[in-house]
C-alpha cells in the first residue's frame, strides 16, 4: 500500500526519491540512496536488506540488472517484493512480484520509475510518471513531490476498506556523498502529501542559510537573525 518513484536528475546528477504510503513512518526505511552511486527501493513486503546490499554493489560498478539478479539470488521471497533500481547514469530496472498484492505495478522511463503496490489501478503509476515529467526544468525535490501528488490524485491507495489515505511520506535527494541535500518526511499525518509540501517549501526557504552557515561560520548571521530577514521580505 505504497507507491513510490525514484529518480536521476540529468541536468545536476542529483539522485533522488519520493515515497507515500498509507503506512508510517516511511521516511525512515529509505537507505538506499547514495550520491554518485545509485538509488535502490525495496516495498510491498519489505527486505530491507536489499537497499542497502543494491547500493553497495551498485558501488562496485554492477548495472542495474545484474543487481536485481543478485538480490533475486539473495532473496527467497522475492517474489513478495517490489525493488526499483536506479544507476548514477540514470539507468532503471524493475521488479513487480507476483506475491504482491493489487493493483501493484512499474513505470520506467528516462532516469526516472514510478512504482506502487495496492494502488486504484494503472492510472495512479501513469499519473506518477505525468507529474514528475510536467516540469522538466524543476528542482528535482518539486518533481518528486509533483509525482507524489499526481498519484495521490489519480486515486492513490485502495484497500479492502475502499481508499486509504497517505499517512506518510518522505522526500530524500542526495548531491554529496556523505549526508543528503534535502531529506524531509512526514511520519503520521492525516495528510501527509499535503504536509510534505508544506515542510519542503518552508525548508526551501532555509536550504541557504543552513548550508551557509557551516561554509563560512565567522560571517554567519544567527537563525533569529535569518527569521527576521524572512519576516521583511515578507512584508
Amino acid at each position: 500500500m505504497t507507491f513510490s518513484i525514484i529518480a536521476r536528475c540529468p541536468t545536476t546528477g542529483r539522485l533522488g526519491l519520493g515515497i507515500t504510503t498509507f503506512s508510517i513512518g516511511a521516511g525512515g526505511r529509505c537507505e538506499g540512496i547514495l550520491a554518485g552511486v545509485g538509488v535502490c527501493k525495496t516495498q510491498a513486503y519489505v527486505n530491507r536488506g536489499n537497499d542497502t546490499l543494491a547500493i553497495e554493489l551498485l558501488s562496485q560498478g554492477f548495472t542495474p540488472a545484474w543487481v536485481m539478479k543478485a538480490l533475486e539470488d539473495n532473496d527467497p521471497e522475492h517474489a513478495y517484493r517490489q525493488i526499483a533500481i536506479i544507476d548514477r547514469d540514470g539507468n532503471g530496472v524493475a521488479h513487480t512480484g507476483s506475491g504482491t498484492r493489487p493493483w501493484s505495478g512499474h513505470k520506467i522511463g528516462a532516469g526516472y520509475i514510478a512504482f506502487g503496490n495496492v494502488l486504484a489501478g494503472p492510472q495512479v503509476v501513469e499519473a506518477i510518471a505525468a507529474g514528475f515529467m510536467a516540469k522538466p526544468g524543476d528542482p528535482l525535490e518539486f518533481r518528486l513531490l509533483a509525482a507524489l501528488e499526481g498519484g495521490r490524485n489519480s486515486g492513490g491507495q485502495v484497500g479492502a476498506q475502499g481508499h486509504l489515505t497517505e499517512r506518510s511520506a518522505a522526500i530524500r535527494v542526495d548531491a554529496v556523498p556523505d549526508h543528503p541535500d534535502i531529506d524531509v518526511r512526514v511520519d503520521l499525518h492525516d495528510d501527509a502529501v499535503v504536509e510534505l509540501r508544506r515542510i519542503l517549501e518552508e525548508f526551501k526557504r532555509y536550504e541557504v542559510f543552513y548550508r551557509d552557515r557551516g561554509r563560512d561560520p565567522r560571517n554567519a548571521v544567527t537563525q533569529d537573525q535569518f527569521v527576521a530577514s524572512l519576516a521583511r521580505a515578507a512584508d
